[in-house]
């Protein structure tokens, strides 16, 4: 079986920022504009499934270190804020938790919040993560060397958190006393979960959306998350795609079989011997975030796509029995092709780009390789991609040639409990059932208070989009249930005042 290494890790990893990248060399993360050209980069005019929305854009001094002395520096983060709804004297904030990415691109795409503000009388605030979007501690230096990286952590974005929420009530007019709710989803979502655990007195409750806050070291098996992906595709189509990779082995051993793959696929760049395991990754990565946006209307948060994509990429894929090798690829350019060109506008596919050039690739691959260890691994059997394992020591090895750090295998379930959380309160896990990343998530209510909301036709945090006429009553009921659990700590927390 072969290992997953940093490189092939890191580009798995990636899934749960909604983004992938081909495997880059160390030179190549020191220099930014390189990485810059591994991102298909959309502006927000032309994503169809936006609704108009109106912000204030600001910037708060923000602490380079929250705990330690030595390192006295500060940097502008950034946070759009809009309080047309906000119109009692220490009415409720929904504050959100900007993921590792452009804090305007997450306001644009969690629709949940702007239809819950009018509900609930409530000011937005959208706060941006460090190192992503604007809010970069050493300017364009950030991201040079690992000293300036050092204080990318979680903790320490967290403390911003808090600390902003500090500021917003001491300096906005009537909100002295707002009670204030944490929301996220996926990175984002981890991190609400986490503010309402380490900082109870910043924020009342949270709502943690497609959070895989236990998708750590010894939480779950490592190959939980592959088989809920090959379970979103059913059969006979995963038994396709598990059988794909041979074919791609077979075609791709000649030349005039590379020759014929990269017109099959309409590549931007034909492929050679050394391309076809990247490629394969490629082809990975497409079914990961299919799986995770196969929502219920045609939307664009990564690519444009149909209403259920993955149930019409599999309609390219109903073979029951063998087929010969270039068939079944046929069949499969045409699946893929549904990801990354279903408008018909796309000339050629690269297959360097899968998702949104909003999502930060270089600091989530430096937070992978410290504090943010998740195991991924395959079998082959029990899922439909070729056997990988999961090898700690060489993950570490890789991160160290890339970033001269090393990760801390345990220090996620050190620092937030790990499954030990039950002396927490007040957090609502939603997961949807077709979401790979509920491997990792809290599906099940683990007091009064810690509960859990599981969509079963729901992918990635579906929950936080825009209400949709074409949405399943499952995830109707759900934001209406975490709506009526907002009301509930806003009433308590104006009693107890």
């Amino acid at each position: 079986m072969r290992t997953i290494t940093a490189c092939r890790y890191l580009s798995l990893a990636t899934s749960l920022l909604l983004l992938s990248s081909a495997c880059l060399h160390t030179d190549a993360l020191k220099t930014p504009h390189l990485l810059g050209r591994h991102r298909v980069t959309r502006s927000f005019s032309q994503v169809s499934d936006h609704r108009a929305v109106s912000y204030k854009t600001l910037y708060f001094n923000q602490q380079i270190d929250h705990f330690g002395f030595l390192e006295s520096g500060t940097f502008k983060q950034r946070y759009l804020v809009n309080d047309q709804h906000w119109h009692q004297e220490n009415g409720p904030i929904l504050f959100y938790t900007g993921n590792e990415g452009d804090i305007t691109w997450f306001c644009n795409n969690t629709g949940f919040m702007w239809d819950t503000a009018e509900e609930l009388g409530a000011m937005l605030v959208f706060a941006e993560h460090r190192y992503y979007g604007e809010s970069l501690p050493f300017g364009n230096q950030s991201y040079s060397n690992a000293k300036y990286l050092n204080y990318l952590t979680s903790e320490q974005a967290l403390a911003d958190f808090a600390v902003l929420i500090k500021n917003i009530k001491m300096t906005f007019p009537g909100a002295q006393n707002s009670p204030v709710i944490a929301i996220g989803g996926s990175y984002g979502g981890m991190l609400a979960a986490w503010l309402r655990m380490k900082y109870p007195s910043a924020v009342i409750g949270a709502l943690a959306a497609s959070a895989p806050i236990w998708q750590f070291t010894d939480m779950v098996p490592c190959g939980d998350f592959y088989k809920i992906v090959t379970k979103d595709y059913g059969t006979p189509c995963s038994n396709n795609i598990r059988r794909s990779w041979m074919a791609v082995n077979n075609v791709s051993s000649t030349d005039e079989g590379l020759q014929w793959l990269s017109e099959e696929f309409t590549l931007c760049s034909p492929l050679k011997k050394v391309d076809v395991n990247s490629f394969k990754g490629w082809l990975q990565e497409t079914w990961v975030n299919l799986a995770m946006v196969d929502y219920p209307y045609e939307a664009n948060f990564l690519q444009p796509l149909p209403a259920w994509p993955v149930k019409v990429v599999c309609s390219h894929l109903q073979f029951k029995t063998d087929v010969p090798d270039k068939q079944l690829l046929h069949a499969v350019s045409q699946a893929v092709k549904v990801y990354y060109n279903y408008t018909g506008n796309t000339e050629c596919l690269n297959t360097s780009q899968t998702a949104t050039g909003n999502l930060g690739i270089r600091g989530w691959f430096y937070q992978a390789c410290t504090e943010m260890v998740m195991p991924m691994c395959t079998d082959g059997v029990q899922d439909m991609f070729e056997p990988q394992q999961w090898d700690f020591q060489a993950f570490s090895d890789e991160c160290y040639d890339l970033f001269g750090v090393r990760p801390r295998e345990y220090w996620a379930g050190m620092l937030y409990g790990g499954k030990n959380i039950s002396s927490h309160s007040n957090i609502v896990f939603s997961n949807g059932g077709l979401d790979p990343w509920m491997s990792g998530g809290v599906t099940k209510d683990l007091s009064d208070t810690l509960v859990a909301i599981v969509i079963p036709d729901g992918a990635h945090h579906l929950d936080l989009r825009y209400n949709n006429e074409y949405d399943p009553q499952t995830v109707i009921q759900a934001r209406a249930n975490e709506v009526e659990y907002f009301k509930l700590w806003i009433k308590h927390s104006t009693s107890t005042r």
